[in-house]
């Protein structure tokens, strides 16, 4: 049925984006303190003091969501995605307080990239590597936003499902020979440029996430795929971080994670990426 019928694909599509962006909403905010509490437990053992009381455990399913300012468990009927905020006007229904616009915004980016990934490749197999391709991208987009953070828990899996992706010769978006060098070549050219930055500056550019993160999107894409991956996120993070600074909304000693311009520009070339290199080719006169 949804082979044969296009729309009703994508209309499913957006309607599964929408509950898989509320569930990457939980992921964005929970996992990094799920992380500090796993980081101060080892500290703790390794240097032999006790560690400290950290409240209720806390998981991807547990504690059930709730508000965080009046810590009223938040109902089913109120958990819609997009359209309970739109209901209750951005506000909590216990206490009044004002929600964060994030959530919605999350949903709704995550059922629009979702409706865009079944429209371009169609009902099948691709389609669904790409779907899990763009809700990884999604959820360490916000990670890093929030924290300055790419979780190894995210960055390595996506790693090694783009390396399996690329046997798997109908779906997978490249061979297993250019997943490997693209996985390698995407970690040593961010590895080398914080470590010529470094020996330049004294200071660290950039963190060792972003630097998983481009091997693991050279595993999905392909070695072909970083230059042009490479170009549109520092394109774009450049033109972002200066209007930042010349606005003063962000101080020039204040880092900016990149991990979002690199997951922008690796959707953007797995969609259209072949095309717009060969556009360019054609244009510099070199195809």
């Amino acid at each position: 049925m949804l082979a044969a019928n296009p729309a009703v694909f994508v209309a499913v599509a957006v309607f599964f984006g929408l509950a898989i962006g509320s569930f990457l909403n939980v992921v964005i905010h929970r996992l990094p303190l799920m992380l500090e509490r796993q980081w101060r437990a080892q500290c703790a053992e390794i240097t032999g003091h006790a560690a400290r009381p950290e409240g209720e455990p806390i998981s991807l399913s547990k504690p059930r969501s709730h508000c965080p300012s009046c810590s009223a468990q938040i109902r089913a009927i109120h958990n819609i995605p997009v359209l309970s905020y739109l209901a209750l006007r951005g506000r909590c229904a216990s206490c009044n307080t004002k929600i964060s616009l994030r959530y919605p915004l999350v949903e709704l980016a995550t059922a629009i990239v979702s409706g865009v990934v079944a429209w371009h490749f169609g009902f099948g197999c691709q389609a669904a590597l790409a779907l899990v391709f763009s809700w990884y991208l999604i959820a360490m987009t916000g990670i890093d936003l929030d924290r300055q953070l790419l979780p190894d828990v995210l960055t390595l899996p996506l790693l090694w499902i783009g390396l399996l992706a690329s046997l798997w010769s109908t779906a997978g978006f490249t061979s297993p020979q250019d997943a490997l060098i693209g996985a390698a070549a995407g970690y040593m050219i961010l590895w080398s440029v914080f470590q010529i930055f470094r020996l330049v500056t004294g200071k660290e550019g950039m963190g060792y996430g972003d630097f998983k993160l481009l091997a693991a999107i050279g595993a999905w894409l392909g070695w072909q795929m970083l230059p042009l991956v490479l170009l549109l996120s520092a394109v774009v993070g450049a033109a972002v971080g200066i209007t930042l600074i010349v606005t003063r909304r962000h101080g020039r000693e204040v880092p900016i994670p990149f991990g979002p311009y690199l997951a922008g520009a690796s959707w953007i070339a797995m969609l259209w990426g072949p095309l717009v290199v060969e556009r360019y080719l054609g244009i510099v006169g070199l195809h």
